[in-house]
């Protein structure tokens, strides 16, 4: 199979083709393993903005600044602490004596509030449709117990709205698998309906070569396709259970996403019957408006406008020891993936 696959690729003779991988994950699968290298040169690969860090708007690392400037104990994923905000980032503050933890799920924050009930312990509740059901249980099971020094603050990003909003900057989508596991299929079956072509990947050698082997087949026919080449995990329906679960507890909202802006229904938020949950509403968080570094091109490479090696900061002023954008912070980050595996324009 995967012979096969690579001959496909190596045999591609059609027209000039831009290919995005949305999730930060294939972006950098894609480069560890050598795939880009198998390319014709007319194939363009195009690093989306499939990394829940490196979307998440400076505001919000503002607003995780401000309530740990309050007095809360912010608990977060490792990556999110070294994310510049708008004058310095969580480990900033934690150096001038802010409480930052760094946890491996929310349930794990949820259980430091109880063990810590005079601490007021708040979770950076960051990620794509993957994460949102552990977030779910976590504030349930704060609520089941009655742990009311716990709450979340809400940045959860949607894909199919991010896709409307991106149409245009390819010609095919490679779809992240995990997401799709979660959401199943239709929305990438619509967007197939309004011209959009795409298929879902998994992250192993012989998933990914299948689906570059699939697209260089299908594109040159001329109509719009989708293919679901990971199978084995992402069913038609979804994760139907864990749809059901999101749906009770948290709505849509609009959101801001770095690089593309507000995106109409493409967040999530905790229902109003959760609202001891929520942070922002908890402690009265101001309406912040964070000021990114304009010289960081973050944004455009988000939008697949250009590739990090055209960023004037890149490997010269932004580094992974001393990042000045999300896109070096974060390991699923585009920059990053650049920097590590040193892949010019």
């Amino acid at each position: 199979m995967i012979e096969k696959a690579k001959e496909t690729i190596l045999n591609y003779k059609g027209a000039p083709l831009r290919i995005m991988e949305v999730c930060g994950t294939h972006t950098h699968e894609i480069f560890r393993l050598g795939i880009r290298s198998l390319l014709p040169p007319q194939v363009n690969l195009i690093s989306g903005p499939g990394c829940p860090v490196c979307v998440t708007a400076v505001d919000y690392i503002d607003k995780a600044i401000y309530l740990a400037k309050k007095g809360c104990c912010i608990c977060t994923f490792g990556d999110l602490i070294r994310v510049p905000g708008s004058d310095t980032s969580l480990a900033g503050a934690r150096a001038e004596g802010g409480e930052i933890k760094t946890v491996y799920a929310p349930s794990d924050a949820v259980k430091y509030a109880q063990e810590n009930p005079d601490k007021q312990v708040v979770f950076l509740a960051v990620g794509f449709e993957t994460t949102v059901p552990a977030v779910c249980l976590a504030v349930e099971e704060a609520r089941r117990k009655n742990i009311e020094n716990f709450s979340i603050l809400a940045a959860h990003k949607t894909m199919p709205a991010a896709y409307q909003a991106l149409k245009g900057s390819a010609d095919v989508f490679i779809y992240p698998g995990h997401v799709n596991a979660i959401t199943g299929n239709a929305v990438c079956q619509r967007l197939r309906e309004e011209g959009v072509s795409g298929v879902v990947a998994g992250f192993t050698p012989q998933e990914l070569l299948m689906a570059f082997s699939v697209i260089l087949t299908l594109y040159p026919k001329g109509e719009p396709f989708f293919k679901n080449c990971y199978t084995s995990v992402v069913k038609e329906e979804g994760n139907i259970p864990a749809q059901k679960l999101i749906n009770k507890v948290m709505e849509p909202c609009d959101s801001l996403w770095r690089g593309l802006g507000i995106i109409k229904n493409s967040g999530l938020k905790l229902r109003e019957e959760y609202a001891l949950y929520d942070a922002e509403k908890k402690y009265s968080v101001p309406d912040i408006k964070g000021t990114p570094n304009p010289a960081c091109k973050c944004a455009d490479i988000l939008m697949g406008k250009c590739k990090p090696p055209q960023c004037p900061l890149f490997g010269k002023a932004c580094t992974p020891l001393k990042p000045v954008g999300a896109c070096m912070v974060s390991g699923e980050g585009a920059c990053s993936a650049y920097y590590q595996y040193g892949e010019k324009i």
